[in-house]
């Protein structure tokens, strides 16, 4: 079957954060000539709608479908229907439950096609979309967003048991299991759905990735080859390195803004502003969609990065990639007791990390050298003879074999059921009649 044929259904978390690379994802395989259908709510479908009726525009079979969003039920407001809505972590266990009662508006969904897709891509955070797919026969594959060093400090960790042993969020230990040394803490290395309460949707979650059908990745094997490798080993599923997803949009400032939220600033007074400046002199701070910071961090970041005289960016893989700066952040804030009002980095900690990354001195450089390397493979992961683009072929010729294979066995298990009853089913006793007669011959 070829990818022209395939027809591609994707469920991402609720999450923009999720929902973008999951997107990306879609406009990957249509690219490739498959159809495929990104079903979400009705909140999140309006807020991507932008984005997919441009990839319809560049001539990519790609749609919307919606499904209703059951939040009221578990005591969320009207329209609450993605993280970034939920104003308190009260608000989280029952969102999440709202998830995953979304499994029977998808069925219902998916058995209203007039012909079932070749392939469900669902979110990691989506367990609950795998007794639909085991219902309907139809293959899935877990999309997993985070860093595969990440995925696979947390299967290391529950599996060597670390998590039931260490109660201090802040000891440090080395992470057992691991393809290199790691030295980190809970607060750093906390698994999804570690919180009391969620224990259900953290099983789920891990039994929902453990029997599908294949894994993929948003990485590339230049910078995480060596975690894709070990964590496909520890799954034991197939397993596929697909990204940067966002490197195939880099050129398309548009459409790449076009995948998030609309901006609370004016975008274009921004970008004038940045082209107004040196190239490389300006550093991007972002904490995410869901991150809210104390009053007291934000004034000490702001004092911190008048002081510098530049704008700040956080780090992620500080000690393996070597491109960032650590600042010095010991527990994220979502671990620090409500009354807690300290701050976790100085001004003068930020004032640290800036000029480290940005004096122009040898470290900084080299930081900088290697970021730009960084970026050169990811493009080139995702250009045709890339590591993530032949993945991705692989990827889409194993759905097609798996799809062609269920799709024999579902239409042979509906001949069966429409074959005609055997005499025993029409309630032919004349196998009985004779064992009667026999019988009434022996007690005669």
């Amino acid at each position: 079957m070829a990818a022209a044929d395939l027809h591609f259904l994707l469920v991402p978390l609720v999450a923009q954060g999720h929902i973008i690379p999951m997107v990306d994802v879609a406009r990957l395989l249509a690219g490739r000539g498959a159809r495929v259908t990104l079903v979400t709510t009705p909140v999140n479908a309006a807020r991507n709608r932008a984005v997919v009726e441009g990839a319809r525009r560049d001539g990519l079979a790609v749609e919307l479908a919606e499904i209703a969003f059951p939040g009221q039920e578990f005591g969320l407001p009207e329209g609450v229907e993605n993280m970034d809505q939920l104003v308190d972590l009260t608000m989280y266990l029952g969102f999440f439950k709202a998830v995953w009662k979304m499994e029977a508006a998808l069925e219902a969904y998916l058995r209203a096609l007039p012909r079932r897709p070749d392939c469900l891509v669902a979110d990691a955070c989506n367990p609950w979309t795998a007794p639909v797919c085991d219902r309907l026969a139809i293959p899935r594959l877990v999309l997993h967003c985070p860093s595969v060093y990440f995925l696979l400090a947390v299967h290391c960790l529950a599996k060597h048991g670390v998590y039931d042993r260490v109660a201090d969020q802040l000891e440090p230990f080395e992470v057992p299991g691991f393809p290199v040394r790691a030295v980190a803490n809970m607060a750093t290395f906390r698994g999804f759905f570690q919180w009391p309460g969620a224990e259900k949707l953290e099983r789920d979650v891990v039994e929902g990735e453990a029997t599908a059908d294949g894994l993929l990745l948003n990485t590339f094997r230049d910078v995480e080859g060596v975690f894709v490798d070990a964590y496909a080993a520890a799954l034991g599923r197939r397993t596929w390195a697909i990204g940067p997803t966002c490197a195939a949009r880099l050129d398309d400032a548009d459409a790449s803004a076009s995948r998030g939220n609309r901006a609370d600033v004016d975008a274009a007074r921004i970008v004038s502003w940045l082209d107004a400046r040196p190239p490389a002199s300006v550093l991007y701070v972002s904490f995410g969609s869901l991150a809210h910071l104390r009053a007291k961090q934000v004034i000490e970041l702001a004092r911190g990065l008048e002081a510098s005289g530049r704008p700040f960016v956080e780090q992620l893989l500080v000690d393996v990639l070597r491109v960032g700066v650590r600042s010095g952040v010991t527990v994220p804030s979502a671990f620090l007791p409500a009354e807690a009002e300290g701050v976790q980095v100085t001004s003068a900690g930020v004032v640290k990390a800036v000029t480290e990354l940005m004096d122009g001195g040898e470290e900084g450089t080299a930081r900088r050298e290697r970021a730009k390397e960084f970026a050169a493979k990811a493009r080139a992961a995702m250009e045709e003879g890339g590591s993530s683009h032949a993945d991705l072929t692989d990827m889409i010729g194993y759905v097609s074999e798996l799809s062609a294979k269920k799709r024999q066995e579902r239409d042979a298990g509906e001949t069966a059921q429409q074959a005609p009853p055997s005499p025993a089913e029409l309630g032919d006793t004349s196998g009985h009649k004779i064992e009667a007669d026999a019988a009434l011959s022996i007690q005669s």
